[in-house]
């Protein structure tokens, strides 16, 4: 055999890369698992940092397992994988071609930092003399107009806040620039358009909350006890607002009696969505656990509708709830929560299904359980990729039996809560069936073309 020839038997030419977008658990367990095929993985996330919702809560359901602790490998591994290339702070903004060769543009905000310098020492966060509201902690606590999201964040590199910095908004201050030993601020840094060739989409998008304030009868937004169960669940946790101190945010005290509500703007045909959220139950459940590891004094009570416990371990998990820790579920329906103006305690009144008795209950803390609806962005992503949405606004699957995670578009394939609820492990499970469906289209499709020979 010549040298040309056995040049040209052992040329193995390069797959195209699949595209990834969202970075929450389901598009990091795609990433990874694609990765981990030898194949090029871009994830885009148009936050500064990957993790998406699991990040911001403090243990899972129903293994009571600490959230970050499971996380956070995951995005570490994410980040330091030599097949996959993070594009956080960005958005895609064009998608041609088909399968096998789709082209995509994507769009990179500036962090205005130099990359490669920033450290993420956080000096620049300190000298910061701007401080907004905390989207993590979701405006239970402040940041500076320079930050990191959170201890954990991948990639761990600063963002300046356009919107709230006063070097853009009054043209003063840099002392940031000032105090960076690193030389890493770059306040010229400018938008970006990067485009790359791959062979398969995967959406995985995640969800947004329903706005807790439209079902008005419950007060949140109006008595300063009633909160929603992702605030709870800043308060508990050890990286939020109070250390994992859980208090009333009227007067600082510590709750004795807590009531969780479901169901709010969820199964609700007229201000909220007909569907059921699928978690919430759960959630409740894993916070009332979570008040009584915090305080076994607290008293829990727990208003449900039907509780939905259909996953592994999760009917042993409210029975649990029930009989060992003294979590009380009460079916019925709140109607309306009033607060006592004196000592800001709340007084649920409801009428009781079994009973059909109405009657109240005072508490310290209301805890609303929100729907999860559909990304605000995701008929505008929808339009750009071309696929079909349902009638709830979730991405639609071309086939819900056959083929779950395929949609209407031959190689875009969808993963995680942005098709529809489900949990954190069911999420991961379509996110890893989702990464086999590119993996397989991406390697047929390649087989199909003929080989190029390197130059």
């Amino acid at each position: 055999m010549t040298t040309e020839n056995n040049q040209e038997s052992n040329y193995k030419p390069t797959p195209p890369a699949v595209l990834v977008i969202g970075g929450g658990i389901a598009g990091i367990q795609a990433s990874l698992d694609l990765g981990d095929r030898g194949m090029k993985v871009y994830l885009v996330e148009r936050s500064p940092t990957i993790g998406g919702r699991m990040a911001q809560l403090d243990k899972t359901f129903p293994t009571m397992d600490c959230s970050i602790c499971i996380l956070a490998p995951k995005m570490t591994d994410c980040g330091r994988h030599p097949n996959i290339e993070l594009l956080t702070y960005s958005e895609v903004e064009k998608v041609e071609g088909k399968i096998g060769d789709f082209h995509v543009t994507v769009l990179k905000h500036p962090r205005f930092i130099d990359y490669s310098k920033c450290t993420g020492c956080e000096d620049c966060v300190a000298k910061c003399p701007v401080a907004v509201s905390s989207e993590f902690n979701v405006g239970l606590s402040k940041r500076k107009a320079i930050s990191i999201p959170f201890p954990q964040a991948i990639p761990r590199k600063v963002t300046i806040d356009e919107k709230n910095c006063l070097y853009f908004t009054k043209d003063v201050c840099r002392l940031c620039e000032r105090y960076c030993k690193a030389g890493a601020i770059n306040l010229d840094d400018k938008p970006e358009r990067v485009t790359m060739n791959v062979g398969a989409i995967i959406i995985a998008t995640g969800f947004d909350l329903f706005d807790s304030s439209k079902i008005t009868e419950y007060g949140y937004g109006k008595y300063e006890n009633v909160l929603t169960a992702l605030e709870f669940e800043r308060y508990a946790s050890a990286s939020g607002p109070t250390r994992g101190e859980i208090i009333r945010p009227s007067d600082g005290r510590h709750p004795k009696r807590i009531a969780f509500i479901q169901c709010v703007g969820s199964r609700d045909l007229d201000r909220g969505q007909p569907y059921c959220s699928s978690i919430c139950c759960m959630h409740a459940t894993k916070e009332a656990l979570m008040a009584k590891e915090h305080d076994p004094e607290i008293l829990n009570f727990i208003f449900y509708n039907d509780l939905r416990t259909f996953g592994k371990g999760f009917y042993e998990f409210a029975l649990r709830a029930q009989f060992e820790y003294g979590i009380q579920f009460i079916r019925a329906l709140p109607g309306e929560v009033r607060e006592n103006p004196l000592t800001k305690n709340l007084t649920i009144w409801f009428d009781e299904t079994f009973t059909r008795e109405v009657t109240s209950l005072e508490v310290d803390m209301v805890v609303l359980c929100p729907a999860m609806v559909p990304r605000s962005d995701s008929k505008q992503l929808a339009e750009i990729l071309g696929i079909n949405l349902d009638e709830y606004g979730f991405l639609k699957s071309s086939d819900l039996l056959g083929k779950p995670v395929d949609t209407n578009v031959p190689g875009i394939y969808i993963a995680g809560f942005c098709e529809g609820p489900k949990d954190i492990p069911d999420s991961v499970a379509q996110a890893s069936g989702a990464a086999a469906r590119a993996a397989e289209a991406v390697a047929e499709n390649w087989r199909r073309k003929p080989y190029e020979r390197s130059t």
